[in-house]
């Protein structure tokens, strides 16, 4: 095989960087592409002997602990999916919303980040909001635009509200304590979506984008009735985040709690069966073979690239861009900007933090408060075409006549509103306690 250590690591990290693209390109899963470079640079740079050293990354990643976590909150997303959870949830809300100009949008983001809180994850959140949220705005006169944003955008949440895989595996790859970056993500999450509330009510206020208030009429004893949808997502919330913040369990054993809680929940409900078990267990299956082998393939390819000598050549580069600590973190937020709009966030948190967060921490900085930055980067990322998953997600339960093209001009706004709690966690670190 050809001797690709005589390229030099300056001359190597380009090669990796244009097979990388390359292979992208022909829409290989990025799982396959980044386990594929890796096998090639590691033969061709070091030898068949290099491979054990190599193999060793991938078990480390995949035999944490805390990793065990994320099967769980996703299974916990995949039974609100099947579950009226959170269709009563939102009646629930109906009762704070109903008062004010643009209301129902409003109660959409209350209720976007209950479920944030209770799953960590965004694909079933959207897509339950645009069943759920989206029609009744559209029906109700709501303009277009400012209700599929407001589902995108809230729906998105769920990578900043505790419990996030997004922080759990940043957390993993940056060895950070997940629950120091829960807690220091809890008044960010908050901001964000009092962000969009406040949009909303200036929006509802000033234009003609919401219908007027409508007197409420409901009997009490029915507004009683609705309250108790509020119930069991509150008690599932408490008991996960309130038994972390609490110091009673770890995040890994919170996450089986938060399970139980969900499952229990369908129970008491009357809506469990095995066979909406049996499909929550293979939704689980997928999106958590999808996480493990993106991140095998990650830490495979950070592996040879670290015995490469790449990550200190990368560090190198970054760090000299500027003497100023504050310029570096604005570069690097730019790169992790324009790859969210091409890859995954899981690729994107295992290819980079390795690389990313030592230079952090050289600077001066806390590698919990960066988490908390990388975390709203990806809502950027969600949102931001031309591959936004949020707008996929939305697309495959919206009426006909919403293109792609519709849901993205839609998430404009909102994705500038991440972008300015980007920068206010950059320019004001303590809202992270960090």
């Amino acid at each position: 095989m050809f001797d690709l250590s005589a390229l030099g690591v300056e001359y190597g990290t380009l090669a990796m960087f244009v097979m990388l693209l390359a292979l992208l390109i022909t829409g290989m899963p990025l799982a396959f592409v980044t386990l594929l470079v890796a096998l090639v640079f590691t033969l061709g740079w070091f030898g068949p002997m290099a491979v054990p050293l190599v193999t060793s990354r991938i078990f480390s990643f995949v035999s944490s602990f805390v990793f065990v976590s994320v099967p769980m909150f996703v299974l916990m997303a995949a039974i609100l999916d099947r579950s009226g959870i959170a269709r009563d949830l939102f009646d629930a809300m109906k009762l704070v919303g109903g008062r004010i100009r643009g209301g129902v949008a409003v109660q959409t983001i209350f209720v976007a980040v209950i479920l944030a809180a209770m799953s960590g994850i965004i694909g079933g959140e959207i897509v339950l909001l645009g069943l759920l949220a989206l029609p009744q705005m559209l029906r109700l006169g709501y303009d277009r635009s400012l209700a599929i944003g407001v589902v995108c955008a809230g729906g998105s949440l769920g990578t900043m509200v505790p419990p996030s895989i997004v922080l759990i595996i940043y957390g993993l790859t940056a060895n950070v304590s997940v629950g120091d970056l829960f807690t220091a993500a809890v008044i960010p999450g908050l901001m964000l979506a009092s962000f969009y509330v406040i949009y909303v009510l200036i929006r509802a206020y000033t234009g003609n984008v919401a219908p007027p208030v409508e007197p409420d009429d409901t009997p009490l004893g029915e507004k009683l009735a609705k309250l108790k949808g509020l119930i069991l997502p509150i008690i599932v919330v408490i008991c996960v985040l309130g038994s972390i913040y609490g110091g009673i369990a770890s995040v890994t054993e919170a996450s089986a709690v938060g399970a139980f809680g969900v499952m229990l929940s369908t129970i008491v409900r009357g809506e469990f069966s095995w066979g909406m078990m049996r499909g929550a267990a293979m939704q689980t299956l997928r999106t958590t073979g999808m996480i493990v082998w993106i991140g095998i393939g990650a830490s495979a390819l950070v592996g040879v690239f670290n015995l490469m000598g790449g990550i200190a050549f990368v560090s190198g580069l970054i760090t000299g861009i500027s003497d100023t600590p504050l310029v570096v973190i604005l570069f690097m937020m730019l790169i992790l900007f324009v790859l969210g709009m091409f890859l995954d966030w899981v690729g994107i948190a295992l290819l980079t933090m390795p690389i990313f967060v030592p230079i952090v921490v050289e600077l001066g900085y806390s590698p919990v408060w960066f988490g908390v930055v990388f975390a709203m980067n990806m809502q950027v990322s969600f949102l931001s075409p031309p591959f936004g998953p949020a707008a996929f997600y939305l697309k495959s339960v919206a009426p006909p006549d919403i293109t792609l093209g519709d849901i993205f001009r839609s998430m404009a706004p909102f994705i500038a509103l991440q972008v300015l709690a980007v920068g206010l966690l950059i320019a004001f670190p303590g809202l992270t306690g960090h």
